[in-house]
Formats: C-alpha cells, structure tokens, sequence
C-alpha cells in the first residue's frame, strides 16, 4: 500500500480508506493508496507549520545542502524512480530514463544555486533620515497539488523551488499516479533527517480531488501550487480566495504549430509529429494544433500523416514505442470521444482508434480540414491527436492562434527571421520555440496567460513567485 509521508513517518489514512491504483497498460488495479481526510490533512499541515520556522531560519547554504544531496540520491535511485512512475503512467522506460529523470535532477540542483541568490535590493536612502531595506522571505507553509501527466517531474517543479526558498511542503499526487511521489517522500525525508533538519519539512497527502479542497481550504498555508484542468484551477482559485491564500496555476494548453510555407516540411512534419504524440499528447504544451500554409497544406498533411503511421504506441517496455498508454479509462473516453464527435467536414488521415483490447493505448492521429470554431480546435485534447488547419497569410495565422482560451506554448516555423520576431511578438502565449517545440531549460521560465493560469515554474522567476517582499524602514 503507498502511504502518506506525515512528519517524517509512512501512515495510513486516519479512517483506513484507501483508493485503487490501476496499472493503465493493463487496466486493472495494482495497488492501494492512502484516501485522506480532514484528519490527515490537519497532522501534515500541523507538522509543516511546526517545522516552517527552523526551515525558514537554515542558512541558505543548508537549504542548499539538502537539495543537492535530495538530487544525488534522486539519481542514484533512479531505477526505482523510473519502474514507479512507469507503472503508474505507462510512460515507456525510454522517456523516463533520457527525457524525464536527467531534467529532474538538474531542475533541483538549479534551485539549489538559486537558493543562495535569495536576496532583496541593496539599503538605500529614499527619503530624508531613513534608510530602506527589502527583505526577500519564504511565504510559509505551501499547498501543492500535482497532476498524472507528469507526477515525478511536477512534484520537482514544486518541491525544489518551495523549499529551496525556505517554505515548508505538503504535496498531494494525483489519485491515478502516487507512487513516485510517495518514493520521492522517502529520498526528501531521509536526507532531512540526515542533516538534522525538522522532518516535517516536507510532507505527502495521498488522496482524490475532495483530499485536494481540504488542503487548500485548510488555514495554514500562505500559498496553494496546482498544475492540473482549468477546472482544477478555477476551482482552487476560488477555494483559497476563501482566506487570500497566494496561489500558483499551471493550467491547460492549446498550443498553436504554425508553419509557413518556407519551412522545411519533411523535417517540421518528422519533429512535430514527435512534439504531438511525446508523453502521449498528455502535455499542455504539446504540438497537437498545427496551422500550415495553404500552399504547402497538402504536402504538409500527407508528411505528418506518414509521421504518424511511422510513430509507434506500445508497452513501456518496448523500445520501438514512443509513447504508452493514456493515463486512465477518463482519459481515454476523452480522447475517443472528441474523435467520435468529429465534424463532417472533417478527415481522419492517419489514427482515430484504439489500439489492442487492454489498457489505454490510443494510435498517433491526425486530422484535417477543420476550421477555427469546432470543439477539438478550441478544447485541449490531451491525447496523441494532432489537427490541422489551413491559413493565408501572417495575419490570419495570428488570428486562428490566439483565437482559444488558452495561453501557455506555441512555436512558429520559418526561415525568415523577421518573420519569426513578428510573430514571436503577436502570439498571445507564455512561450514561443521557433523551428522546435517543447524544449524547456531550468534557468528559464514556464508558464501561461488567460485559462492556462499564472505564476511561472523553473527559473528565478518560478523561485521569486515561492517569496514574499517585505519593506523594512530604520530612522537614522
């Protein structure tokens, strides 16, 4: 059974109730979790608040002595790390071990340098007789929920930078996706106790989206961390205005692909296609809208198209496969229904069904002919299915880009470097990659407008959004 990790000790719900943990390459029920209540929540929430001011008061060369140590042990457990999260997600053993756990470990030791950057303005003189000092501090006890998609390497983009800015941690996985997180429990905590600091530092609350409320809406903590739905967030949002809590939301995507017509198509398709259906399309920033050049739509389809047939779905073990399984049986209905409600107008090119009779793998799929208002442009999927539409010029390209209620990634692809400025300049979005798509760098940062949320993760900006400014004043 996986536990929650409370004031550095493994417990079960205080009630005994449990939720089912379902392996999604098989869909059947592997394990157990913990289903936490108002009990568990209190006693993480008490032991964060009881260990924040030692936390708080550590040099941040001790802060920073923890996180490198937590990313050496990250490392050297990485077998367990990557069979945990391989079995809970299906993502194939390839993408853990080359794609996912290296940027984990480097993310925690860059927070750990950040961690000695935490620093306010120099004192200075503003008015006659006083001197001014910013204190740059740690917010406090935070609420942390991280999403299925991606449990282990969310739960880092919470963790390290929550703690290297001397906050005190209770973390929540998702209910289809705990065992990484219930893992990394053990690493954080053995190295907390190891170099003497309180254990309540860092606490895990397994449990379902009721679990979730409770810890958001519970009065402790100064600030609530989601990466989940828009739905999610909205919720969240609304729940921690209760009490003014800061919050931190990394929501949905919709990412536009725009391609003109002096791309390279056969390499765009080729690396596209790789950005679409990485992790299973289960990203929000995935490169699953693509806008093409009408003069070069043709070409353009019958090469991602090709792209897809070509891209392989499979078991985590299987070293062919680019991706696994959809996360679960939701999601997987989610996916299969926005095929099924498909328009007439539009045209199955490659995919568009289920693979095998067991578990949740669904074929790389691409669809065109679609046009700005129809659900699957303006909803995010989150599954292998990439759509395409046709545009006839920059204008009109910014127009179908910036035309969904999602805000977080794009990419533009051109040889025209003007153009690439241009548009890097109109499109409404958090991030733009130019001639690529999906690539993301500790020092800089991640996150959206409009519904896809606010706040950023990764770079000193993701470090400044887990402190708080305060102004000293001292007559002289």
């Amino acid at each position: 059974m996986l536990r929650n990790y409370i004031n550095g000790e493994f417990r079960e719900a205080a009630d005994g109730r449990t939720l089912d943990v379902t392996d999604p390459c098989t869909g059947e029920v592997y394990e157990t979790s913990a289903l936490s209540g108002a009990a568990d929540v209190d006693a993480a929430m008490e032991a964060a608040a009881a260990a924040f001011p030692a936390w708080r008061d550590a040099t941040p060369a001790a802060r920073q002595k923890v996180l490198l140590r937590i990313a050496d042990v990250f490392e050297e457990r990485a077998e367990e790390l990557t069979a945990a999260e391989s079995r809970d997600t299906g993502k194939t053993i390839a993408q853990m071990t080359d794609d996912e756990l290296p940027p984990c470990a480097d993310q925690i030791r860059f927070f750990a340098g950040a961690a000695r950057m935490l620093e306010g303005r120099s004192a200075g003189e503003y008015m006659e007789g006083l001197t001014s000092i910013i204190r740059r501090e740690p917010v406090g006890v935070v609420a942390q929920v991280a999403p299925w998609n991606y449990p282990l390497m969310m739960a880092v983009w919470k963790f390290a930078p929550a703690l290297a800015a001397g906050n005190a941690v209770v973390l929540k996985p998702s209910d289809t996706t705990p065992a990484s997180t219930v893992l990394l429990a053990e690493i954080i905590g053995g190295v907390l106790k190891e170099q003497g600091h309180p254990a309540g530092v860092f606490n895990v609350v397994c449990g379902d989206r009721e679990t979730g409320r409770l810890m958001v809406e519970h009065p402790t903590p100064a600030m609530a961390a989601i990466t989940g739905s828009v739905r999610a967030g909205m919720q969240v949002a609304a729940s921690a205005s209760k009490d003014v809590k800061r919050v931190h939301l990394e929501l949905g995507g919709k990412a536009p692909v725009v391609v003109f017509e002096d791309a390279d198509i056969a390499k765009a398709a080729e690396d596209i296609a790789v950005a679409g259906y990485f992790n299973a399309g289960q990203d929000c920033t995935a490169a699953t809208r693509v806008l093409v050049h009408e003069s070069i739509h043709d070409e353009f389809v019958t090469a991602l198209a090709k792209a897809a047939a070509d891209t392989k779905t499979g078991h985590p073990t299987d070293e062919e496969a680019l991706f696994g399984p959809l996360n679960n049986a939701n999601q997987l209905a989610q996916v299969a229904g926005f095929i099924d409600r498909l328009p007439a107008h539009a045209t199955i090119e490659a995919g568009g069904h289920q693979v095998g009779d067991k578990g949740y793998f669904y074929a790389p799929t691409v669809v065109s002919g679609l046009k700005q208002d129809d659900e699957i442009i303006q909803n995010e999927v989150f599954g292998p299915v990439i759509t395409v539409q046709s545009f006839t010029d920059e204008d009109q390209a910014v127009a179908y880009a910036n035309g969904v209620d999602f805000a977080l990634a794009s990419s533009v692809w051109t040889k025209d470097h003007a153009r690439a400025m241009r548009m890097s300049k109109r499109l409404d979005f958090g991030a733009v990659w130019i001639n690529t798509h999906g690539a993301l760098a500790a020092e800089m940062p991640h996150g959206g407008f409009k519904l896809s949320g606010y706040g950023k993760d990764l770079s000193a900006y993701g470090f400044e959004d887990y402190t708080r400014i305060k102004h000293v004043m001292t007559a002289i």
